[in-house]
């Protein structure tokens, strides 16, 4: 066991969105921790990723919009890692009503049954860097001010406001971890909307041409979901955390050229396809997508002693591994 993570062991911890791409990481690793998992996940979801786990967690399947539902889940946990999310960012700006029914119901239900039921708890929020919107220095750091430039990040940052709220008024514990671009196993890789280097890990596989919308000048902070893992599990058990949101990724900005070219290399050494780059010009891209973002970990660092510790190349060279021989 990782020292560092000794907390973890034994206690009861809850994963709302458990099923998903971090969600089902955060669940593997935690589980070799010795904790107790629960994760909650809407009827009908995909349970591919933790098929595999079903023996070892308990699954309660429900929804964040019923707060009979979220009642049953919360009273005895010590952590609860809060990732259950709309992630698609065109759904967002297509229904943004529906995104606010699910996704701000489903947190302020949340933190009701906390503040209720169990006050001593800590919850964990998976954020996003692009609530800032575009930043005004790189590398950004939590003195940005925030900008938010879809209803996703306007969710995600109220979502935020919210979880600050409720520490400041009731105590109940919470850290916010803004990621910035995320890769690793696990992750969908047929999904344009979502997860660009995984689309692309996939594209490359199935013998499809590497397409780059624009130059493929922009600067990305990609980083390894094993690194992300690691930061949710010790925000959770740091006190340093508390009430306080953090920005993260792995501190080093990559133009998307250098990743496909990256990804060419190494699928083209692990296997006998030829990958093909093609450059396109897209002129409904998303102004977020422009943006170039570099992150500034430090404060999250000096509170916890957290760093990324698996590099972008050996990250990259474990995904691509992984679908390999899972696809």
């Amino acid at each position: 066991m990782d020292l560092e993570f000794g907390k973890i062991k034994g206690s009861k911890v809850l994963v709302t969105g458990g099923a998903g791409f971090v969600g089902c990481n955060l669940v593997r690793k935690m589980l070799k921790l010795g904790a107790k998992i629960t994760i909650f996940v809407k009827k009908g979801k995909d349970m591919e990723n933790i098929r595999d786990l079903l023996n070892e967690i308990e699954v309660i399947y429900g929804d964040l919009t019923n707060i009979s539902d979220v009642d049953k889940i919360i009273t005895d946990k010590d952590y609860i890692f809060h990732l259950a999310w709309q992630t698609d960012l065109k759904k967002s700006m297509e229904n943004p009503v529906a995104d606010v029914q699910s996704d701000i119901v489903g947190i302020l239900n949340l933190l009701e049954a906390c503040k209720k039921k169990n006050p001593p708890v800590k919850i964990i929020f998976a954020s996003a860097t692009t609530v800032i919107g575009l930043p005004k220095k790189i590398p950004s750091n939590e003195d940005e001010k925030e900008n938010p430039l879809s209803i996703y990040e306007a969710n995600k940052l109220l979502a935020e406001k919210y979880l600050q709220m409720y520490f400041v008024n009731y105590q109940l514990k919470s850290s916010v971890l803004r990621f910035s671009n995320i890769f690793g196993e696990y992750q969908k890789i047929d999904n344009p909307n979502r997860g660009v280097l995984n689309f692309m890990i996939g594209r490359s596989l199935r013998g499809e041409k590497l397409t780059v919308y624009g130059d493929g000048n922009f600067i990305r902070d990609y980083c390894y979901i094993q690194n992300y893992v690691d930061a949710l599990i010790i925000a959770a058990i740091s006190d340093n955390t508390d009430g306080k949101t953090y920005v993260l990724g792995s501190g080093e900005g990559r133009t998307f050229n250098e990743v496909v070219e990256k990804i060419k290399s190494i699928v083209e050494s692990l296997t006998d396809k030829k990958v093909e780059i093609t450059h396109v010009h897209d002129p409904n891209e998303h102004e977020i997508n422009k943006r170039d973002f570099i992150a500034d970990y430090s404060r999250f660092k000096e509170d916890t002693g957290w760093i990324p510790k698996i590099s972008f190349d050996e990250g990259l060279r474990r995904t691509i591994g992984f679908y390999i021989h899972n696809t």
